[in-house]
């Protein structure tokens, strides 16, 4: 678990080290995205990484792993527009955003603790497109429940499941590093 750890946070940092980046270019625009049109930013750089996988080729050179990484920041994006919901500001200051993109990171990693607890690291024996295609599965829930007005009867919410793509997209990015895909 200890390399887990190392490398969940060397992960997470990449993605956040982009994610600022981006904010200073751009700012805080994503505000204005329903929470729909984010699952279906996540769903865009799911498909496209299942379709490459299928196809066994790209036309457009930007690889897997950018879609990955950019999976875990629209998780996060996902979890920071749930949480402010009721704030109306479009432009968030970099330092308070950071600060909420850490804190989602937190919740995430510690979720990934728990379950790699009980699991014992299975996402590691796995197969990535598995790893994609819990993410697809993962995403076509989130519609769902965005459908049913985020309402469940016994199911995990929206955020559970934008935490479950957020680690999943660690996890695929862990395993390209390693070089095990």
């Amino acid at each position: 678990m200890k390399d887990t750890l190392f490398q969940y946070d060397l992960v997470t940092k990449n993605c956040r080290d982009l994610f600022g980046q981006k904010a200073k270019d751009y700012g805080t625009a994503w505000r204005i995205m329903r929470g729909p049109s984010v699952t279906d930013q996540i769903f865009i750089k799911a498909q496209r990484i299942r379709t490459i996988q299928e196809i066994g080729e790209q036309k457009v050179q930007e690889d897997i792993k950018g879609e990955f990484i950019a999976i875990v920041n629209y998780a996060i994006i996902g979890l920071i527009q749930f949480k402010l919901v009721n704030d109306k500001r479009v432009e968030i200051p970099l330092p308070e955003v950071l600060a909420y993109y850490d804190d989602e990171v937190l919740k995430a990693k510690k979720l990934m603790q728990d379950k790699n607890h009980d699991y014992g690291e299975a996402w590691r024996l796995m197969r990535l497109t598995s790893l994609v295609d819990l993410l697809l599965m993962k995403i076509m829930r989130v519609k769902q429940i965005e459908g049913n007005n985020g309402k469940t009867i016994v199911s995990e919410g929206i955020d559970a499941n934008y935490q479950d793509m957020l680690n999943y997209a660690v996890f695929s990015l862990i395993r390209i590093e390693e070089g095990t895909v």
